[in-house]
């Protein structure tokens, strides 16, 4: 009786969060259901639900092994005809649901300014890798980071390879994410891009484009962060053309205008000058504590007068500093201090693109046209937007993955994020209770 009462306490919690998957779905469901029949409405929300049952990295994102999750045995080639259908369907574009992540991102920004609350919009830029393709269209070269990792040096072992770096086929990838000084973030904007071909964009044209999008949007109310990938005068110059704030991590080799008037690297211009002030501040990355020291400088482009302050922080013996450009002014400690606590702000975003790529499986799809291919990655962002949103209720999700994803040791409970966990649980639940909305399994 007890068994009994159990498993039913658990489809009940699978049917609650199929309904949950469904009232998050649902404006873009509705959308899409003014464009398409309303049985490729409902093969939007299958695929979302079976991008969540079906984990693993080298076949994630692969038609076959989702066709076979959605309609199971003989009947997998069918599943795949309709994700296909659903796919190559002209009736409607990815700018549905890029619209439509905007607008999640667009109610984030709001529930923060309601709460006083600093925003954040992070960005970052990565690449798709496709090593083993050559067909698929809009393909270019991206310099691989997976051979960057293999090339790094290990203690211990002799003669680590070197030399240029290596370049694959691919794609380049840019990502956005709103969030605030703590809490979950929300994912506002992907998109991808080739350099070659007729449809061929470089990086700064596709960025300055999103770039102006925000600043309609949102203008001054948040703060932008940035990783060296965009110093340089170019792009703080168009940032501030558009009166933005932002925070950007400085390339220290290139050149800014000190308090003295003289044209120097960015690292020459804090040279000798002692801290204003000490903390112990907690790396999350390494899980320490690091006695971090904290000064600050106004400085200007050596093309553009306007006045912007570069924070330096020293982080202590081994570990090189953070030199910090920025629009925000700085005129205290406790000021410098917050330019350094917004930028840790922008590891969300690297744990991201790890996640989509390691976890979601987003370099396994193997479609050859570039528009089919683009709305499966939309779909599948989806299906993350959709676990980032069960992220706020710890109460529900710590008695999700307590049931059916329980860990031991003390790094696995100490966890602040279980995201991957989540997934895990999730996709347990699922295959055992199977969601209503998805056709019944027949086995072969």
């Amino acid at each position: 009786m007890n068994k009994d009462t159990s498993q039913g306490e658990k489809a009940q919690e699978g049917r609650a969060l199929e309904n949950r998957c469904w009232e998050y779905l649902k404006p873009l469901l509705e959308e899409l259901h003014k464009k398409v029949d309303r049985r490729l409405v409902k093969t939007m929300l299958d695929v979302v639900l079976v991008i969540l049952m079906h984990r693993n990295r080298n076949s994630g994102l692969l038609l076959s092994e989702l066709g076979d999750h959605l309609m199971g045995g003989e009947r997998g080639p069918a599943g795949v005809k309709r994700i296909a259908s659903l796919l190559h369907s002209h009736r409607w574009r990815s700018s549905l649901i890029v619209k439509w992540l905007w607008g999640r991102g667009n109610e984030k920004v709001k529930e923060l300014k309601e709460r006083k609350e600093e925003i954040y919009v992070i960005w970052d830029e990565s690449v798709l890798e496709k090593s083993e393709s050559l067909q698929a269209e809009r393909l270019c070269a991206v310099r691989s980071s997976k051979a960057v990792r293999l090339k790094r040096i290990k203690p211990g072992y002799f003669n680590p390879p070197g030399g240029r770096p290596i370049f694959v086929p691919g794609f380049n990838w840019l990502q956005l994410l709103v969030t605030g000084r703590k809490g979950t973030p929300v994912l506002a904007h992907l998109c991808w891009w080739t350099t070659r071909g007729k449809s061929a964009s470089t990086k700064r044209e596709i960025e300055a484009k999103i770039l102006r999008k925000v600043a309609r949007l949102w203008g001054r109310q948040v703060i932008h962060l940035w990783d060296r990938g965009f110093a340089g005068s170019p792009w703080t110059s168009l940032a501030l053309a558009h009166r933005l704030r932002f925070i950007v991590r400085w390339n220290t080799r290139y050149h800014l205008v000190g308090p003295d008037g003289h044209k120097q690297e960015g690292w020459k211009i804090a040279r000798g000058k002692r801290s204003w002030d000490h903390r112990l501040v907690w790396d999350a990355r390494r899980r320490c504590k690091r006695e971090t020291g904290i000064i600050a400088f106004p400085v200007h482009l050596p093309e553009d007068e306007r006045l912007l302050f570069l924070v330096v922080s020293r982080p202590g013996y081994g570990r090189k500093p953070w030199y910090l450009l920025t629009s925000e002014p700085v005129h205290t400690s406790q000021q410098a201090w917050n330019v350094v606590f917004a930028y840790a702000r922008r590891w969300q975003i690297e744990m991201s693109l790890r996640f989509t790529k390691s976890e979601m499986a987003f370099e396994s799809p193997r479609l050859l046209a570039w528009h089919a291919r683009l709305k499966f990655l939309l779909i599948a962002s989806l299906a993350y937007a959709f676990l980032l949103s069960l992220l706020p209720n710890p109460d529900f999700w710590f008695q999700l993955i307590s049931t059916f994803c329980h860990r031991t040791g003390k790094w696995s409970q100490d966890v602040s994020a279980p995201l991957y966990r989540l997934r895990l649980a999730l996709s347990r639940l699922w295959l055992l209770f199977r969601p209503h909305s998805l056709p019944p399994l027949i086995s072969g």
